[in-house]
């Protein structure tokens, strides 16, 4: 882990409080000087970092960047234990294709149960029977891997109805609002779509028997739906106005795979 990461993920930790430099320091094993150079490529990274003579530094509150640091931070124990020590198990991407394709690509390299893929954006995200997904920036979009010796079930409807339950409860905890779920796969808000779920799997051609399943989940988070192609944006809303958002991608994330990951 690079020292930049080291910084962040102690950054995410202790978000409550501001740390002296030379306190991460000592903590990280680090010198100040790294540590001066580590702020300096987060900000440049994009991260607001609150710095008062002192007291330290600290997260400043607006920080909305996706991060392995920021979602283990959120995280139950029992998975921050786990992702702490594989943090490879959380892999993100500015873009890309889809991100059930690529949890499909880990699973058959052999990733492990829980290992999660995220984008802030696709571009080529799939539904049901093959239709497209619209995936731009501001929406939060992850594929879990799931294993089935960690599932009480293989039907495939109870998986995904599973997983959308999960995601009303991350939402309804962290937001105050309760989506509804119609009929299976489709989350709305005020009868307007702000989710949609897609589980796949793969089987052994001889036997049947189901070896992996991916749950990809696409969630319009502060998206701009008024930039949606016109045939979307009437059925579609966001979970925030852009900018708007009191919680972070990181919080929803972690609040999800809580539920998911936990499953057995």
């Amino acid at each position: 882990m690079s020292s930049k990461d080291k910084v962040l993920e102690f950054l995410e930790n202790n978000k409550d409080s501001y740390t002296s430099g030379e306190a991460i320091a000592t903590s990280l094993g680090l010198s100040r000087n790294a540590i001066w150079k580590a702020i300096n490529e987060l900000r440049k990274a994009g991260y607001s970092i609150d710095a008062v003579s002192n007291k330290g530094y600290k997260l400043a509150d607006n920080n909305d960047i996706l991060s392995s640091a920021g979602i283990i931070s959120y995280l139950d124990d029992s998975l921050k234990e786990i992702y702490q020590a594989e943090p490879e198990m959380i892999r993100i991407y500015d873009n890309t294709t889809s991100t059930n394709r690529l949890a499909k690509e880990a699973a058959i390299a052999g990733a492990e149960h829980g290992t999660v893929i995220l984008a802030k954006e696709q571009t080529a995200g799939r539904g049901r029977k093959d239709h497209s997904f619209y995936s731009p920036e501001g929406g939060l979009y992850m594929s879990i891997l799931l294993k089935p010796e960690h599932l009480s079930t293989l039907e495939p409807d109870a998986i995904t109805t599973l997983t959308g339950n999960a995601v009303c409860d991350a939402i309804e905890t962290l937001v105050g609002v309760r989506p509804r779920i119609k009929p299976i796969n489709d989350l709305f808000i005020d009868d307007k779509k702000i989710c949609g779920i897609l589980t796949e799997a793969g089987t052994e051609f001889e036997t049947g028997d189901v070896q992996w399943i991916v749950v990809g989940i696409g969630i319009n988070f502060d998206s701009d739906i008024s930039a949606f192609p016109a045939d979307i944006k009437k059925t579609a809303t966001s979970l925030f106005a852009p900018g708007k958002n009191t919680i972070t991608k990181n919080q929803l994330a972690a609040a999800i795979m809580n539920k998911i990951v936990n499953y057995t």
